[in-house]
């Protein structure tokens, strides 16, 4: 059993968003729109944001900046740059390119002019073939802008010979591998588009009279009052222009492994994924969970937020009464990115209080989403015995990860995560909790609304990181000495 490498103070112990993308068509002042359903998609990503928009009179305008959407597009003179009608939106969390270091010419979308006409692309997931295609494209004369693995999909579109914009973007994702969910603009179209395999999500909203709007999330049509039609399936490419949605399926097709993560993590939980509600889905993991390891206590508690509606079904399903035994500081923001010492030793503090009149004396139930580096897990379980609780028992409403994620989110290196240095008798002295206790695969999948569990032979989610099968080959991580599961054990 290694020691796993120092954390800092602040990290959260979670793995980090992908990023969301938003685009809307057939309304006036399309930014005001982008605006708020980037808003609503912010959990997926806290480090920057762009708009792009096209106006017949001002041509397509772009503007990126770093941080909260609320800090950037919501002041008059920032948005009255941005006219038109049609326009997308993205929110970054860099899964590729300079991770921690982001220039401003890696924000998204990026914007490309052809001979045909000037197109924009926001993307969400991770190309894992970039580093090849990348060479490629240098090698025949392509000149990037930025480090981003998106901006692939631009120059392969430069060098496609199709006669429109639509046939071009084809023709480029044909030839990249990994996980996307693009959406695009032209002067007068809007486009999205979904891997073949539909690992991260995108759905299709109508708005008024002749306006559509594409997201990932539902929860951003929410927010602009639009009605959700239907998700965007794997493997297809909508074109909507003047009023009309073109659907085609461009792609070879192939089984569909929708990441399940989105169901335990990254979504909002007021977000509809695959026809069912995100909030129902964790809830009856809480349900599973309590099936699968019970145990005698006396409050079921949540670490907010993420694990609030997995610790309701807990305790519905067990018996034992809910509390909130660990209260989050809402407003937190931005305060402390360069602490003093003295308040950076606090850590986790900062951001979760415990509730001690209502956990002193008893013993605790606590339920959280996942656990990465388990830094956060310990701090948490300190809190709580110092504030008087009895025993401490996990219980995660995932299974243990023990692989990194290549398909768009930010994992940590493989020896970082605690499951694949640790068994998980060896994590709970690690942690020094009374008992741990996972949810299983079948069970989570049970959750998620698969009554019979996972077919191992031919799964219905992308679950890598729990399982390590890789439903697309990693194959720029393996050319940097990444090993897959087989040749690891």
């Amino acid at each position: 059993m290694r020691d796993l490498p120092p954390a800092t103070p602040f990290d959260d112990d979670k793995l980090k968003e992908e990023c969301g993308v938003f685009g809307v068509i057939g309304v006036a002042d399309a930014a005001n729109f982008i605006a708020l359903g980037l808003h609503a998609l912010q959990h997926r990503g806290q480090e920057a944001g762009g708009i792009v928009t096209y106006d017949r009179d001002a041509g397509f305008q772009s503007a990126r900046r770093f941080g909260y959407v609320r800090d950037n597009f919501t002041s008059q003179k920032v948005m009255e740059t941005l006219p038109g009608p049609i326009g997308i939106g993205h929110v970054r969390y860099s899964t590729a390119g300079t991770k921690g270091n982001t220039a401003i010419r890696d924000v998204q979308p990026f914007f490309g002019e052809f001979a045909m006409g000037g197109a924009a692309i926001a993307h969400n997931g991770n190309i894992t073939n970039a580093d090849a295609l990348r060479r490629e494209l240098i090698e025949r004369g392509s000149i990037f802008q930025s480090s981003s693995d998106s901006e692939c999909i631009i120059h392969l579109m430069a060098r496609s010979l199709q006669r429109n914009i639509p046939e071009r973007m084809k023709d480029a994702l044909r030839r990249v591998e990994g996980a996307f969910s693009v959406v695009a603009m032209t002067r007068t179209k809007l486009i999205g588009v979904r891997d073949p395999r539909g690992v991260r999500p995108l759905v299709l909203g109508k708005l008024g009279d002749g306006g559509y709007a594409l997201s990932s999330e539902t929860c951003a049509l929410d927010i602009i009052g639009a009605e959700f039609v239907r998700e965007i399936e794997p493997g297809e490419m909508v074109v909507i222009s003047d009023g009309k949605v073109e659907s085609s399926k461009p792609f070879e097709a192939c089984q569909s492994r929708f990441c399940i993560f989105e169901h335990v993590y990254f979504s909002r939980p007021d977000s509809i994924l695959e026809g069912r509600s995100v909030y129902e889905t964790r809830r009856q993991i809480g349900v599973e969970l309590a099936r699968e390891a019970p145990v005698d206590a006396d409050l079921v508690c949540p670490v907010p937020d993420s694990g609030t509606p997995a610790a309701i079904g807990y305790a519905f399903e067990s018996g034992i009464p809910y509390g909130m035994g660990i209260i989050r500081n809402q407003y937190m923001g931005r305060t402390f990115i360069e602490p003093s010492e003295q308040i950076r030793n606090m850590g986790v503090r900062l951001k979760l209080n415990v509730n001690r009149a209502l956990i002193r004396d008893k013993r605790i139930i606590l339920v959280d989403d996942s656990v990465v580096r388990g830094t956060t897990s310990r701090k948490i379980k300190d809190m709580l015995l110092d504030a008087g609780a009895a025993e401490v028992h996990f219980r995660i409403a995932s299974p243990p990860t023990m692989w990194p994620c290549f398909y768009g989110v930010d994992t940590p290196d493989r020896d970082k995560l605690l499951a694949a240095q640790m068994t998980v008798e060896e994590m709970r002295t690690h942690l020094d909790v009374d008992s741990l206790q996972f949810i299983s695969l079948d069970g989570l999948y049970r959750a998620a609304g698969v009554a019979e569990g996972r077919d191992n032979a031919a799964p219905r989610y992308c679950d890598a990181c729990f399982s390590g099968e890789y439903p697309v080959v990693p194959s720029d991580m393996i050319e940097k000495g990444f090993q897959l599961k087989d040749a690891a054990e």
